[in-house]
């Protein structure tokens, strides 16, 4: 299982942001990385230096093993909040296809 992170021109993807992250998605999503194979995360701050409410986004995508990729996004006044909504939606969309596939 692998973590790819991707950050747009204006979020740093130092070390430090990619152990953060990990961590985070691991803490969050940990109990499906048997059924996956890779998780990609997009960090991007839609107003660069001006601020603002819920400029920070993270776009999660899911990829399953032998099934479509799933994703999910959450826009929030930090990083750290962003990643947790984008885990939060993604947990549940990961519970239902999994649900759909035992035949619940």
């Amino acid at each position: 299982m692998k973590i790819q992170l991707n950050t747009d021109n204006h979020v740093d993807g130092n070390e430090a942001l990619e152990s953060r992250v990990n961590a985070m998605i691991e803490q969050h999503l940990g109990r499906f990385f048997p059924r996956l194979s890779r998780i990609e995360v997009f960090l991007s701050d839609h107003n660069s230096v001006k601020g603002g409410p819920n400029d920070r986004r993270c776009a999660l995508e899911a990829r399953m093993q032998n099934d479509d990729p799933v994703g999910a996004s959450h826009d929030a006044e930090d990083t750290e909040k962003a990643i947790r909504g984008a885990c939060d939606k993604l947990k549940v969309m990961l519970d239902s296809r999994i649900e759909k596939q035992r035949g619940y």
